[in-house]
């Protein structure tokens, strides 16, 4: 077993590489970035994702799997439930039976209005920066997902980010482009049609966040 990793962690990890054995050459891309992120939320941290156009749907769908329960129940803290039920003994009792504790994570792509006027008035391939630049703290993670890993966008935020602080995550393909060497951990997977990178991209943040899950809420 991995010495970063406990059983149920490593165990999704596995379970990754068995379905896709292809991943095997990329498993210490795909762990090292797990570490990010896990680091990053032991330290209070949060995910900021974007990608272009299928990665857009991505940085979503990852963001939709860490918000709430994935696979693992997530029950929320007793001390909020105290706090809701003091507020209101009905309702509150009712919102601490049905929210769930998150993995605090945004997507940069679902601002529209923000975007638009952005790119309008200014310049769209600073669009993500300028999100990162509000939403950003030190100890976040910005995730740049992008297939040919050099969409301007997402270098431009990731270079902002490593300006703040913010840890940088790739994900992307084919030799991983310019995205390669302003991330902290790049998952590069082998792959160099647009549609196969993002096949397997799909898998591996499903296993990222099967494993946070299993780390914080087991």
């Amino acid at each position: 077993m991995d010495k970063n990793l406990a059983m149920a962690e490593e165990k999704h990890l596995e379970s990754l590489i068995r379905r896709y054995e292809k991943l095997q050459a990329i498993r210490e891309q795909i762990l090292k970035a797990y570490l990010v992120l896990r680091e990053s939320y032991q330290g209070g941290g949060k995910l900021l994702a974007a990608g272009n156009g299928g990665s857009a749907a991505d940085a979503e769908h990852i963001v939709g799997e860490l918000m709430k329960r994935f696979v693992l129940p997530r029950p929320i803290s007793a001390e909020l439930v105290q706090a809701l039920e003091a507020v209101d003994p009905v309702r509150g009792k009712e919102l601490a039976e049905k929210l769930e504790a998150p993995l605090t994570a945004a997507a940069l792509t679902a601002h529209e209005a923000l975007s638009s006027a952005y790119a309008n008035d200014v310049d769209g391939k600073f669009t993500f920066a300028q999100q990162l630049l509000g939403f950003g703290r030190k100890g976040d993670v910005f995730l740049g997902i992008t297939t040919s890993g050099n969409s301007a966008n997402i270098i431009n935020a990731a270079i902002l980010a490593k300006a703040m602080g913010i840890r940088v995550i790739g994900l992307t393909g084919r030799e991983g482009g310019e995205l390669k060497k302003h991330s902290e951990a790049c998952v590069i997977v082998p792959e160099r049609e647009t549609y196969l990178i993002q096949e397997l991209h799909l898998p591996i943040y499903h296993c990222w966040c099967m494993m946070l899950e299993a780390h914080f809420f087991s």
